[in-house]
């Protein structure tokens, strides 16, 4: 399997490198739909490349409650699967992500021309105020503004640890929230090369309404994040999926 692993890593680089030269030196002129479509092609041949080299595959589960159009979508991050997992499902996302990413040749490129929510997370509160004014304008154009609450991945059956920004923005948004949760970290696990065949699952759960108390929804979508994904963790562990 470690022998699988590099090979796919590898693969991955390659395909970068491939889409990164085809289309980097355009990316910054063309219209922002066409870095969307290249980027969500790399997701899915990612994904592709996932299951036929190490086996891995990816379900995903709520169909009916993927936002169409503005909403605050806020997911476990257990590992990279993820990071192109997530946006295939969503028309237009906009992730909220750390700025340093935008300053990678050619990738970078792209994470600023499909305008992701890039932020100095040194900045301390002044991070969240570029969330919200970035977030707001995002919304304004009808876009899934996508966060994750806990600010980097977990492991499996590690304590969560929930930031406030994610109640903020959704009371400065106003919009409904649609929590996500992941088990992807069973197949995929944080921190080793280390990877495990199977179907990965991906659950877009019932939305939350706006308009809630913050400190309300804060608990809110902590307890429906962690009840779901503590589900598909024990599932993929010791349950059967056909």
């Amino acid at each position: 399997m470690r022998k699988r692993v590099v090979v796919f890593n590898v693969a991955m680089a390659a395909l970068v490198c491939a889409v990164a030269l085809v289309t980097g030196p355009f990316v910054l002129i063309l219209p922002r739909g066409v870095a969307i479509s290249v980027a969500d092609w790399w997701c899915r041949a990612n994904l592709k490349l996932l299951r036929a080299l190490v086996g891995i595959d990816l379900e995903i589960r709520g169909v009916e409650n993927i936002p169409k159009g503005a909403a605050l979508v806020a997911a476990k991050h257990h590992s990279a699967l993820e990071t192109f997992g997530l946006m295939p499902s969503l028309s237009d996302p906009a992730f909220v992500l750390k700025r340093e990413l935008t300053w990678l040749p050619f990738f970078g490129w792209f994470l600023l021309r499909m305008k992701m929510i890039a932020i100095d997370r040194k900045a301390g509160s002044e991070a969240l105020v570029q969330i919200i004014e970035q977030a707001k304008v995002a919304a304004a154009d009808g876009r899934q503004i996508v966060i994750y609450p806990e600010g980097t991945r977990r492991k499996v059956g590690e304590a969560p640890r929930y930031k406030l920004g994610v109640g903020h923005l959704y009371e400065r948004l106003g919009l409904p929230c649609h929590p996500v949760a992941i088990d992807a970290g069973v197949f995929w696990p944080k921190g080793t090369i280390a990877r495990r065949q199977g179907r990965a699952v991906i659950e877009f759960l019932d939305p939350i309404p706006a308009g809630l108390d913050r400190v309300a929804f804060q608990e809110m979508v902590r307890q429906r994040i962690e009840t779901a994904t503590e589900a598909l963790v024990a599932e993929a562990r010791y349950g059967k999926r056909n």
